[in-house]
């Protein structure tokens, strides 16, 4: 064989890595944890899988966006916090019915995003310093809302009496199987069609590629990036909302958690099928991969003090492949 024959040969299988390395990744662990867990292939499992990655999922939606146009929003987890807070209250402390408590926690979401998009854009400061410092400023306006305070069903206020609301049952079977995993579905098949179907998307995408060769050829570029960080904020006060309705109470920053699971579901998303670039249904599949990864190592009993360690490993090696043929 020739040497022009072997470097081809590895070629084509580092790229074959790149397009599928991690489809390949989840195929292994699904395959290893079947293997050692027999419970794991379960529907009951599969499903809680599912149930498990639609927060992480909705809010990875929401970076993805931003990513499309060459942004990054760190602020998500503390948008997601604060739409978990001001629609519990809403029902908890104010009586509200369910349709306007979940309007004003969404509006709560996008004016955020609004104040962030008029940052960037208008004040030209880089998307992450200023996502940074409003993740830190957002998390303590939602501690400062709920007074640091876990917010539930005949919660103790401040002036020694219970809270009278209540949170409705329509509300809470949007926290349940199979309406949690519908919506999570609906949003990325949604998102998937706008970014590569419309106008829009693809603008967004141009501006992601190449903002100079974007404005030359009459695109809006600060319009489509507003745009971009108002969607990222509208997912992450969806997500914070559906958390709510799944969890029934409003923990003090509970969006946090999600941010960096969100963070990696979407960067891995960018090598699935070879895209290259930020898109829904390889978010969705990163998604997948933490999502299997996590409750596979919760099977099999493995301490929470290696969970990271053994996470760590295997995003690191998708991103490594995300990433290669970028060098």
């Amino acid at each position: 064989m020739s040497l022009d024959s072997k470097v081809k040969k590895k070629f084509e299988f580092f790229d074959f890595l790149y397009k599928y390395g991690t489809l390949v990744i989840i195929f292994l662990l699904i395959l290893i944890f079947g293997v050692a867990q027999k419970n794991f292939l379960q529907p009951s499992n599969i499903v809680n899988i599912l149930r498990s990655i639609s927060i992480v999922a909705i809010i990875a939606i929401g970076i993805t966006i931003s990513l499309t146009v060459g942004g990054f929003d760190l602020s998500v987890g503390s948008i997601a916090s604060v739409a978990n807070a001001v629609v519990l209250s809403m029902f908890v402390w104010h009586n509200q019915v369910t349709w306007e408590s979940i309007t004003i926690a969404l509006a709560a979401g996008v004016f955020i995003g609004l104040i962030n998009s008029i940052l960037i854009v208008k004040m030209k400061i880089p998307d992450m310093l200023l996502t940074l410092a409003t993740m830190f400023i957002f998390q303590g306006v939602a501690l400062t809302y709920t007074r640091g305070a876990t917010i539930s069903r005949n919660m103790v206020m401040p002036n020694g009496t219970f809270a009278s609301g209540n949170i409705p049952d329509f509300f809470v079977k949007l926290g349940q199987v199979p309406w949690i995993i519908v919506i999570m579905l609906i949003i990325i098949i949604v998102v998937h069609i706008f970014l590569t179907k419309t106008k829009h998307g693809r603008y967004m995408y141009v501006i992601g590629g190449n903002i100079e060769a974007a404005r030359l050829s009459g695109i809006p570029v600060n319009k489509y990036k507003m745009y971009a960080y108002l969607l990222s904020a509208l997912f992450a006060a969806i997500g914070g909302i559906i958390l709510a309705a799944r969890i029934q109470t409003a923990e003090v920053n509970a969006g946090a958690p999600y941010l960096m699971d969100a963070v990696a579901a979407a960067y891995i998303g960018f090598s699935v099928g070879g895209v290259g670039k930020p898109n829904a249904l390889g978010t969705f599949a990163g998604a997948i991969l933490i999502g299997i990864l996590q409750n596979g190592l919760i099977m099999l009993s493995v301490p929470y003090y290696m969970m990271d360690i053994v996470k760590g490993l295997v995003l690191t090696f998708a991103l490594t492949l995300t990433y290669w043929r970028r060098k």
